[in-house]
């Protein structure tokens, strides 16, 4: 009898343990949003961003339709880039807007454009590298066009503590950096 005394203190025990962990409430589920969206828990302004001029830079390769970029980049103090934005125009009339974010946001919300705090216009993140994230789409020609006359473009991204950081890209020079001529056109030539 003294060996199942022992063997029926060990069930005992572990009948103990399992009810107990059948009693713990599991932990909430995060705030979920009509459409599946994930409820930020708060927002933040990212302020320490220092951003440059605006630049338009144009590219022709051989036999290839001429390509511009309109870009702007945001940098922290120590210089890593914390926003680039690129709106890359093509001859045929096919404009992409992406931005260059750093890692660690959380990818599934996407990023929140607005132009004065206007209409939402919505990116995809697409893919990572190791020290950024892309998020890329076909331009939208109303953002354009808020863009070209309005003031402030507000980002808005979800990093991975579930809170929104937003940031203010200015706007003054952009319709005019666009509309103008690039500040450095590179040719590629192909000699054969």
């Amino acid at each position: 009898m003294v060996r199942y005394g022992g063997l029926m203190k060990l069930a005992l025990i572990a009948f103990s343990i399992g009810a107990a962990h059948a009693q713990q409430t599991p932990s909430p589920p995060a705030a979920i949003k009509d459409g599946g969206e994930v409820a930020p828990r708060g927002t933040r302004a990212a302020r320490d961003i220092k951003y440059g001029e605006w630049q338009k830079l144009c590219f022709n390769a051989a036999g290839a339709k001429t390509l511009c970029r309109t870009t702007i980049t945001g940098t922290f103090a120590t210089g890593q880039t914390a926003v680039r934005i690129d709106l890359v125009e093509r001859e045929d009339g096919t404009d992409r807007i992406q931005l260059f974010l750093p890692v660690g946001m959380y990818l599934q919300a996407g990023v929140k454009l607005s132009v004065d705090q206007k209409q939402i216009y919505r990116l995809p993140y697409t893919w990572c590298v190791t020290n950024m994230c892309i998020a890329a789409d076909v331009a939208d020609p109303r953002l354009l066009e808020e863009m070209d006359g309005g003031k402030a473009l507000s980002i808005d991204v979800v990093d991975s503590s579930i809170l929104t950081v937003t940031t203010s890209v200015p706007l003054d020079r952009f319709a005019t950096v666009r509309k103008g001529a690039p500040a450095l056109t590179l040719d590629q030539a192909i000699d054969e």
